[in-house]
């Protein structure tokens, strides 16, 4: 029985009804697709328009360590503090973006943790710039492992970028393939009419423009990420195709390399290189690396346009589809020509050092050394980098030297190790020998740092040895002739008085009695034993001078000049001498023998005085702002000439006969000495005929 019309309209509508429900249902899954597709690229070129941000970011604060650490210049500082921010700012934004993706969240604080070393490695670079200059903060950053944490940032927004890629990718086929359904589903149906075939073909075309957005979006991102490298300026950043041709050239290279774009752009990496690199196939084999391994880092000389040379870093990264064939090359050139030369200048003075000068970790271990150690302990530089410092330490102090090690890296400051201690260095050979340290912290990115500066002080100990012998031996030698002189002195003086009155007694006894020549030879032999006598008893004065004198007290040396006047009362009066003296200070020294000294210049100045004239002679005192006292006695006598200024301080020297004036000249002598022991010094200004000023110092005392 055939179905009525109505029936089969029912029929054939409910049909089509049932298909267009199907179609729409797989049309409006698609549309859903679709945006989520649209959503999902939009999402995936935020997160790598970030990570581009954050790239360039860290590689703005890298460069304002490292400008600051060249020029010491604090506008990078200020800089580099705006771009800590921006790259706080990037990784929050990042961790938003990746919330649903566990892979993401660990890979950014990755990043994070990187970052923050980063920024240590360059405050640490400040602190040693401030604190010892830019070499020390050139050496900082040469040490810091800065390449190994750039390495690992680049690494790991890598990975980052093809996570990304790698959801944009599976999210692109599972797109296709919803596609592929929707056809299906619309050319099954076909039948149902021109409108189903009309509703997919407009779902199809919505799910096309939504593509086209989404790599338009993409193609903007890698505009944007284009324009950013073109504006750098501190890096080289080009594009290389698989042959080496240079395909892109940003404001950075044009800097350092010298070339504009328009003459570069289709010219091979080669018109880079030293034609001595070029003859040994450098720019291939550099290439080559690359592709083998993904990348190839360099330092060594390039050529400029002018063709001048420049000492660089450079980094040569392949570039791959997602089926692994080669697209091309990135290269990043950093002209490093001031680091190397500020690296070869700190070497050079390292190595200029006269001392040997050893750089140790807080494990005690050796990291440098200059050529100076290998002199002194006879080990090659092989055997002692990275080897315990103990090994150059005798072995019956080794095990207590990480404690002495351990305390310095707590309490880390300059100073000279072992204060009070003998210390000892080991050679190669087995020998100790006497040493002197100076200890010096560096705050570095492996932590504190120590260097030691180590001198053979072998030499200098054998000096003081030596020194400390003689000393004792001159002061033997000076008590035993100090004793000799007084024994001589002493003992001689009674066989001496017994010549001396016989030969008294001849010359009363038989004066006239017997030939003028006898005469005269008896009065030679008188006059002889009582000048022996005087110079006797001078030398007994003189071997006595200084010694066995009392503790030094704070004095008047008014009073003791009183007494010394005292003293020289007859001689005074005799002469009719004036003597006169300004206030006179309080000194701290042995009153007795002061009272000498005076005694002495005031007697001198009497007995040499100008016949012509009435003795004066006054005394004074003055501080001259040093640390000692100086006293003058100045008169007006006959004088002296320069030329004597030296002789008349010397034991029995005279200017005079005995005619002129009396004594054995022993008297400055005796003041010389005297002052000596007392801590003083004695001098003379004087012309002939003019007077004579005496002077003499003291240690300072007390002010009265």
């Amino acid at each position: 029985m055939q179905m009525q019309p109505v029936r089969v309209m029912q029929c054939g509508f409910g049909a089509a009804l049932a298909v267009l429900l199907v179609v729409g249902a797989v049309a409006y899954r698609s549309v859903i697709a679709a945006n989520e597709s649209t959503l999902w690229t939009q999402h995936t070129q935020s997160v790598l328009e970030h990570l581009a941000r954050l790239g360039a970011a860290i590689a703005s604060v890298e460069s304002g360590y490292r400008d600051f650490a060249l020029s010491g210049d604090e506008v990078f500082l200020q800089t580099e503090r705006t771009n800590q921010a921006q790259v706080d700012d990037e990784l929050q934004t990042l961790r938003a973006l990746t919330m649903d993706n566990t892979n993401q969240q660990r890979r950014i604080d990755i990043l994070a943790g990187l970052v923050q070393q980063r920024i240590l490695t360059g405050e640490t670079s400040v602190q040693l710039f401030r604190a010892n200059g830019r070499e020390s903060a050139a050496e900082a950053i040469r040490k810091s492992q800065a390449n190994l944490l750039h390495e690992k940032f680049r690494s790991n927004i890598g990975d980052m970028e093809g996570e990304e890629r790698r959801l944009l990718s599976e999210r692109g086929i599972d797109e296709q393939r919803r596609v592929q359904q929707a056809k299906a589903t619309v050319l099954l149906a076909s039948v149902a009419g021109l409108l189903v075939a009309a509703l997919s073909g407009r779902l199809v075309q919505s799910n096309f423009v939504a593509r086209a957005r989404a790599e338009s979006a993409v193609r903007d991102g890698e505009e944007f990420h284009r324009s950013l490298i073109a504006g750098v300026q501190d890096y080289a950043i080009f594009l290389l195709d698989p042959h080496g041709v240079v395909v892109s050239w940003n404001a950075g290279a044009e800097r350092i390399k010298g070339y504009r774009a328009d003459e570069i752009i289709g010219q091979n990496v080669s018109r880079f290189y030293a034609q001595e690199d070029i003859d040994q196939g450098a720019p291939e084999k550099e290439l080559m690396k690359a592709a083998q391994n993904g990348r190839s880092e360099t330092e060594h000389w390039w050529m400029r346009k002018d063709g001048s040379r420049f000492f660089a870093n450079a980094v040569i990264t392949a570039t791959r589809t997602s089926s692994g064939a080669l697209l091309g090359y990135s290269q990043i050139t950093r002209d490093i020509t001031e680091r190397k030369e500020t690296e070869a200048k700190y070497r050079g003075l390292l190595e200029a050092a006269p001392d040997a000068m050893v750089v140790i970790n807080q494990s005690g271990a050796i990291v440098l050394m200059n050529n100076q150690v290998e002199n002194l302990f006879g080990f090659v530089r092989e055997e002692l980098v990275g080897q315990p410092i103990e090994l150059l330490v005798p072995k019956r102090f080794r095990d207590a030297h990480p404690g002495h090690r351990n305390s310095f890296f707590a309490d880390s400051r300059v100073r000279t190790m072992g204060v009070g201690m003998e210390l000892y260095g080991l050679r190669k050979d087995g020998i100790e020998f006497p040493v002197e340290i100076m200890l010096s912290p560096l705050v570095s990115a492996e932590g504190v740092l120590v260097t030691a500066a180590i001198r053979d002080i072998g030499v200098r100990k054998r000096a003081e040895e030596h020194l400390v012998r003689m000393v004792a031996e001159l002061k033997r030698s000076n008590d035993e002739l100090e004793h000799f002189a007084y024994v001589a002195s002493h003992d001689l003086q009674e066989p001496l008085r017994m010549v001396a009155s016989y030969t008294q007694l001849l010359a009363k006894r038989y004066k006239g009695r017997l030939d003028a020549d006898a005469d005269e030879f008896i009065a030679y032999a008188v006059d002889g034993s009582n000048r022996m006598q005087q110079m006797i008893r001078d030398l007994l004065a003189y071997s006595r001078a200084g010694a066995g004198g009392k503790e030094h007290l704070e004095i008047s040396s008014e009073l003791a000049l009183h007494a010394a006047l005292a003293n020289l009362r007859a001689a005074i009066e005799e002469s009719g001498a004036v003597v006169t003296h300004d206030a006179l200070p309080t000194v701290t020294t042995d009153d007795t023998q002061l009272s000498q000294v005076f005694q002495n210049l005031i007697g001198n100045a009497i007995k040499y005085r100008n016949a012509a004239e009435v003795p004066r002679v006054h005394i004074s005192a003055a501080a001259p702002g040093g640390k000692e006292r100086i006293f003058s006695v100045r008169d007006n006598g006959i004088g002296i000439d320069s030329q004597y200024f030296d002789k008349i301080f010397v034991l029995f020297q005279r200017l005079h006969g005995r005619k002129q004036f009396e004594g054995t000249g022993i008297g400055l002598a005796i003041c010389r000495k005297i002052l000596e022991r007392l801590g003083g010094r004695i001098w003379v200004e004087s012309q002939p005929d003019s007077g004579s000023t005496f002077h003499f110092a003291l240690p300072h005392g007390a002010d009265t």
